[in-house]
């Protein structure tokens, strides 16, 4: 019998959401590869989307991308928006489809991180935070892709060993049919 409980998953989003704000304000402007720092929120976004069976990652992902834009210098809304875009397009495929699957989560979160700073630095230079087309793309989006998709896999790794762990999808070998009863 397969039992959901619904409270563990509100408290692993709830874990999830302070170890990012954490990051966010204390490691994240530490720590920068050219003009880029590493976007938690997105990590946060990533993590639900990606591997959390709740129903609300876009909720995450705007309460997540406000927070982001009330802790920076841009325009707020900015990453609000793009992080609830990104959340929904994230969760289309149906909830959970991270479990087990660590190579295809990252690849998604890739281009996910990649689409969201390259139009969030994007719309920094057209708001004139940025002084060019280079400075926004090369010294700006780009490293924040890399800083955020690497900062995203240990939450990856770990999500979807415990998600595949708590979701049966591994063997066991008490009750399958490979214990070695009957051969």
């Amino acid at each position: 019998m397969q039992v959901v409980d619904r409270n563990r998953e509100v408290r692993t989003t709830a874990v999830l959401a302070v170890v990012c704000l954490v990051l966010q304000l204390a490691l994240a402007p530490n720590i920068g590869l050219g003009n880029g720092r590493a976007n938690f929120g997105l990590v946060l976004v990533g993590s639900v989307a990606l591997f959390s069976s709740s129903r609300h990652p876009v909720l995450a992902g705007f309460l997540s991308g406000l927070v982001f834009d009330l802790c920076t210098t841009g325009p707020i809304g900015l990453m609000a928006f793009c992080l609830t875009v990104t959340a929904f397009v994230l969760g289309l495929e149906g909830v959970g489809r991270g479990a087990g699957d660590l190579g295809s989560a990252m690849a998604r979160f890739s281009v996910a991180a990649a689409a969201v700073s390259l139009v969030y630095h994007l719309a920094m230079l057209l708001t004139g935070a940025t002084s060019s087309f280079v400075d926004a793309v090369f010294l700006r989006a780009l490293p924040t892709t890399l800083l955020t998709v690497v900062a995203f896999v240990p939450f990856a790794y770990y999500l979807s060993r415990v998600r595949a762990a708590s979701s049966g999808l591994g063997l066991s070998r008490r009750g399958s049919h490979l214990s070695g009863k009957g051969l």
